[in-house]
């Protein structure tokens, strides 16, 4: 899964029996030496990546890179500012002006990021280990979804560089009107903490195969596997100023980016308060571009008729894989009244399986959340939600807290009404909100009952009244009998305050390019 959704490679456990502990279970990783002897060898480069090479920012400053497992200091990162932004920023102009990078043949630019796509597949062991590392998911998920995600993505993107055709408007024999797609300019990147490079690849490879220049702004909880795909993108061909990382705080790095009249185009992934801000700094400027995907609430129908074992499997993994940190996570599990209780008992030995532990163990299936603060966020909503009537049947505490890292384990809350806060906040962990319908219509209702529309799904055997609920869903994608499943080649974005715009697929293009029509006249 993924805020937005990494699920490109993920595949759930086979079904076979109704108990998890007698399904066939994924392979695990098999890693060439211990985790952790190579996390303690491993050199970490902190420093921002700007036309080139790496740089201290500009002001001296730094600030911790903390291991959520751990709560211990993994190192410090370059404290960008408004200085650094600008530095990035010039460069990106200059390599765009002098065309460096789109001047080149459409076969040079995609033999570039293939290139790029095989280095990241070469060093996918390195990448996981610093997305663990830093964000405190399994190693296991960063090897087999996050790493193989992000080079399929830079790789269809390199694929799409000689295929995309220009168009010729049907306008008469008088004229010749041509429509080509033009890069934007300068883009900007700002990517969250739960799946970084996975959500990276997907700004990142649109915007360079349009031929931009792009300075990438990663989340400050998680800036060294950015760094390092930087890196490997220099090695792989790519011109120096072409592609930057700035690391930094929100308000200063972020906002900076933001605000920067240099920058054409900004591409947000993150929550919708930010979104929010990221159209006021576009208002102030110069009125760039901005495309968001941003939070979700996404409604989880499981009608009565349905099969409710392979549903309890999908809903499981929809709330509680990444430790719920899935912007399209079925956060709202609404299920029909007549089952409630046997798809909550189905839930049970799910919720034991996936219960938290060490992210460089290879048999860990969910690890710590991204830090203290956000841990008790989540806890706080749980607290809230028992406040206003809400029953705490799984989870809800803190575990493994001797290991000095921030884990919550799988919790569902029952009795909850779409009014309460746990059913209209996005709570950005492995918490679900357990409410009860009577009808599919009634399901529909209370789902389209949201500020959000990222995501939802139906389970339904009747595929009649399963389309007819997901015509009537207002969310960017639409699940029928299954959650989560995705693919580089299908958008994904939302609607209303899930933001707008599109992340993969060729619709992505959209954002990251101009239209220019080129009139002839003939007469």
């Amino acid at each position: 899964m993924i805020c937005g959704n990494g699920a490109l490679f993920r595949t759930l456990p086979a079904m076979s029996s109704s108990n998890p502990s007698k399904r066939s279970r994924p392979a695990a990783p098999a890693p060439s030496s211990d985790w952790h002897e190579r996390a303690a060898a491993l050199r970490l480069e902190g420093r921002a990546f700007i036309d080139g090479r790496s740089m201290a920012a500009h002001s001296g400053r730094s600030f911790a890179s903390i291991n959520p497992a751990t709560g211990q200091v993994l190192a410090d990162i370059a404290a960008c500012n408004h200085a650094d932004v600008d530095l990035a920023v010039a460069a990106a102009r200059r390599a765009f002006d002098a065309r460096v990078w789109v001047g080149q043949s459409p076969a040079q630019r995609k033999a570039v990021m293939l290139k790029w796509a095989e280095l990241i597949r070469s060093h996918t062991e390195e990448l996981a280990l610093l997305e663990t590392l830093d964000s405190g998911k399994p190693i296991k998920e960063s090897l087999r979804v996050d790493v193989p995600s992000c080079a399929a993505g830079i790789q269809w993107y390199a694929e799409c560089i000689d295929k995309l055709y220009d168009e010729v408007a049907p306008n008469g024999d008088d004229s010749l009107v041509t429509i080509t797609r033009e890069p934007v300019g300068v883009v900007g990147a700002v990517v969250p903490w739960n799946y970084p490079l996975i959500i990276a690849s997907w700004k990142l490879g649109p915007a360079l195969a349009a031929g931009n220049s792009v300075v990438l702004k990663p989340a400050e909880q998680t800036s060294l596997s950015a760094l390092r795909l930087a890196a490997l993108a220099k090695e792989a061909g790519l011109p120096d100023g072409v592609f930057s990382v700035v690391p930094g705080l929100g308000h200063e790095a972020g906002a900076a980016l933001g605000l920067h009249p240099g920058v054409d185009a900004i591409g947000f992934t993150g929550s919708t308060a930010v979104g929010r801000k990221y159209m006021v700094y576009a208002a102030q400027s110069n009125l760039k571009r901005v495309g968001l995907e941003l939070g979700g609430k996404s409604p989880h129908i499981v009608t009565a008729d349905c099969d409710l074992d392979k549903a309890a499997m999908h809903a499981a993994y929809a709330i509680w894989y990444n430790q719920g940190e899935t912007c399209s996570a079925g956060s709202r599990l609404l299920v029909q009244r007549d089952v409630q209780r046997a798809f909550v008992e189905r839930l049970k030995p799910w919720a034991q399986r996936l219960q938290p532990g060490d992210p460089l163990d290879a048999s860990t299936e969910m690890g710590a959340l991204i830090s203290g603060e956000h841990c008790e966020r989540v806890l706080t909503h749980v607290e809230q939600g028992r406040r206003e009537g809400a029953s705490l049947l799984l989870g809800g505490e803190r575990v493994r807290a001797e290991s000095g890292g921030w884990f919550v384990g799988p919790t569902v809350l029952g009795n909850v009404s779409n009014t309460m806060a746990v059913a209209r906040e996005e709570i950005f962990g492995p918490v679900a909100a357990l409410i009860g319908f009577d009808t599919l219509d009634e399901a529909v209702t209370i789902a389209n009952d949201s500020d959000y529309g990222l995501a939802a799904a139906v389970w339904c055997r009747d595929i009649t009244q399963a389309h007819r609920a997901a015509r009537r869903l207002r969310a960017g994608t639409v699940w029928i009998n299954t959650y989560d499943r995705a693919s580089i080649n299908a958008p994904f974005g939302g609607y209303k305050q899930s933001g707008h715009g599109r992340d993969k697929s060729l619709h992505a293009f959209d954002k990251y390019t101009e239209l220019k029509t080129t009139w002839v006249d003939l007469s």
